[in-house]
């Protein structure tokens, strides 16, 4: 909290409110403030820093065997490192010590020895002189080099003590000196001791009782053993940071003797799923990586053979059903007009052969069907389809494909409902061919509506315009949305055509939508009927990223139940035409408005949808 004048405060207080500088200006305390903001920007930067540097280690190792295999060996090689280093200065330091206990206890047992006999000899003289003399006598054997200096301590407070260099006998080792029951037992430990230049080193202290009123102790410097145990560290140490260093090396080449072969592969693996049949892999020498090589190179040839036998043969498919097609065009015209000649003429017919007519001439036109359809299959197949493009009103495409199904609708007592935006929903696109896939989606859901409406649906945005085609029949079965678009698929093979189809009416309507950049999608489920929506671009040649209208209906989504408006035997689904006729409804003006809005209330949360090919509930 920052202090304020004492205007500003008065100011705060009779208003009743507090005073706060507006966000980004400088205030009372605005400089602490400032520097808070600064600490609060680098810490946000140095996290996202972080974070960025973890998801790259991380991506990084997940991605590269290279670095795997040479991380997991300099850890490994730095345990092993590191484990047998501490063992061997373990074994280096026990020896030195060892060696220095039993050259300790040998000097000290040769000067008790000496000063025992010293004291015997003397007994009746000078103690404090003849102490004196025995401490400078024992330490100039140590030589020059002054490898122990020696501590003569009393037993008894009357005494006196003499030492001859540094350092202090710890008092643990007294204590085991003057409990000792023989006067020959040599005990020993460790301290630290300082020198003339100030610095403490470590030491081992050898005592034993000299007599039952002094004690004998020698200190024996441990600074040769320290430097000698440095040195031995200092050389492990070195000698692992090279050898984790050098195994990394031989790790790093090995490793990219392996990798570099196996990264050549999957390239060439890729160039070839890309399909580039020519990709081959070089082969050297003979070990393993040469024979996978040669059988990577094996199985690209033979793939590379079935696929041109296979294009071949669907070329040759292709020209089969064109060429049938082209010429059973010249019989069938034949055909239909002596068929034509004899429908005319069918009054004057007795009645089983006017029957023989009629079946004759609603075979021979179901037959030019089938002929055109093949026709239209075989030049998607060649990539002969072209595009009339020009800008039209999807909403007359819709009127128009709902008017030719309208006499369908009547014969099965179905009532079309429309559900148009009042706006003008104009794109660039082939009138004719979108007329012939909103013609087959209508005349598919009113085959299979089992009776109830069908409800067609046009809206339109900024960049796509949108056909949503629903019915409430059986629905479609997981996985059939799919398949649906196969050529001669049925949902129920048992089924009988009551339109007369010829099977590849939606495998054409795919082709077409895909022609024009825009998507043709199916959704349905069991029980609950389906629906297909024609999505395309605004711009003929633009790419499509999203449809106006959702793929799954509204109230499918909400989960909602629709038993309100089911027929009289319960059935889901608007209620069929009360006269028994079906035609389209379509009310001028406001009706319009409010159809395509309640066409559209349900669903202003999931106007927009993604590309199918980025993958989610509405990829085909």
């Amino acid at each position: 909290m920052t202090a304020g004048t004492p205007e500003e405060e008065r100011g705060a207080d009779s208003e009743g409110q507090r005073s706060v500088p507006p966000s980004g200006l400088p205030g009372p305390g605005g400089r602490w403030r400032d520097g808070e903001t600064g600490l609060t920007r680098t810490y946000l930067f140095a996290q996202r820093a972080a974070r960025a540097l973890v998801r790259g280690v991380h991506t990084n190792w997940r991605r590269s065997l290279h670095l795997r295999v040479i991380s997991t060996t300099l850890v490994l090689s730095l345990l092993v490192m590191v484990g047998l280093g501490y063992a061997m200065i373990s074994q280096v330091r026990g020896g030195l010590l060892d060696a220095k206990i039993a050259t300790a206890v040998t000097d000290h047992r040769a000067g008790l020895n000496y000063a025992l006999a010293e004291l015997q000899e003397n007994d009746g003289g000078d103690r404090d002189r003849l102490l004196y003399n025995l401490a400078s006598e024992l330490t100039s054997r140590s030589g020059d080099t002054g490898l122990y200096s020696v501590v003569i301590l009393p037993s008894v407070s009357d005494e006196l003590g003499w030492a001859t260099g540094e350092g202090s006998v710890p008092p643990r080792l007294i204590e085991q000196v003057r409990q000792s029951e023989t006067n020959d037992q040599q005990y020993h430990t460790y301290t630290r001791v300082t020198t003339e230049q100030g610095e403490e080193e470590p030491a081992l202290v050898v005592g034993a009782q000299l007599t039952h009123a002094y004690e004998l102790y020698y200190l024996f410097p441990l600074q040769h053993e320290q430097e000698i145990l440095d040195l031995v560290q200092n050389t492990v140490a070195l000698v692992a940071v090279l050898l984790v260093i050098l195994l990394g090396l031989i790790a790093f080449v090995i490793t990219r003797q392996v990798v570099s072969p196996v990264r050549s592969a999957a390239q060439s693996a890729e160039r070839l799923a890309a399909g580039d049949l020519t990709e081959r892999m070089t082969v050297q020498g003979e070990d393993d990586l040469a024979r996978l090589a040669v059988s990577f190179n094996d199985m690209a040839g033979n793939l590379e053979e079935k696929i041109k036998e296979l294009e071949e043969l669907s070329k040759l498919q292709r020209q089969f059903v064109s060429d049938v097609s082209h010429e059973l065009r010249t019989p069938l015209t034949t055909i239909k007009m002596a068929g034509d000649l004899l429908f005319d003429d069918r009054d004057e017919l007795d009645p089983s052969m006017r029957r023989s007519v009629e079946l004759l001439q609603s075979q021979v036109e179901r037959f030019e069907e089938l002929l055109a359809d093949l026709l239209e299959i075989s030049r998607h197949d060649a990539g002969a389809a072209t595009l009339g493009i020009e800008s039209a009103d999807v909403r007359d495409a819709v009127m128009k494909a709902v008017g030719d199904a309208e006499q369908i609708a009547e014969r099965r007592g179905i009532k079309v409902v429309l559900r148009l935006p009042a706006e003008p929903c104009l794109a660039e696109f082939d009138t004719r061919r979108i007329n012939r896939i909103l013609r087959n989606l209508v005349v598919n859901a009113i085959e299979h509506s089992e009776g109830r409406d069908v409800v067609v649906t046009a809206a339109g945005d900024r960049d796509a315009v949108a056909v949503a085609v629903r019915d409430y029949g059986v629905g479609l079965k997981e996985g059939e949305e799919h398949l649906c678009f196969d050529r001669f698929w049925r949902a129920d093979p048992a089924r009988v055509r009551t339109t007369g189809g010829t099977g590849l009416g939606l495998s054409i309507a795919k082709e077409d939508a895909v022609l024009h950049g825009g998507w043709l999608q199916a959704w349905g489920l069991p029980g609950q009927g389906s629906q297909f929506r024609l999505s395309l671009p605004r711009r003929s040649g633009s790419e499509l990223r999203g449809s106006p209208l959702p793929l799954v209906p509204p109230e499918i989504a909400l989960g909602r139940t629709f038993a309100a408006f089911g027929d009289k035997d319960g059935a889901v689904g608007p209620k069929p035409a009360a006269n028994g006729h079906a035609r389209p409804e379509r009310t001028p003006g406001r009706g319009d408005r409010e159809g395509a809005q309640s066409g559209a209330a349900d669903d202003t949360a999931v106007r927009s949808e993604r590309d199918p090919r980025e993958g989610g509930e509405d990829g085909s």
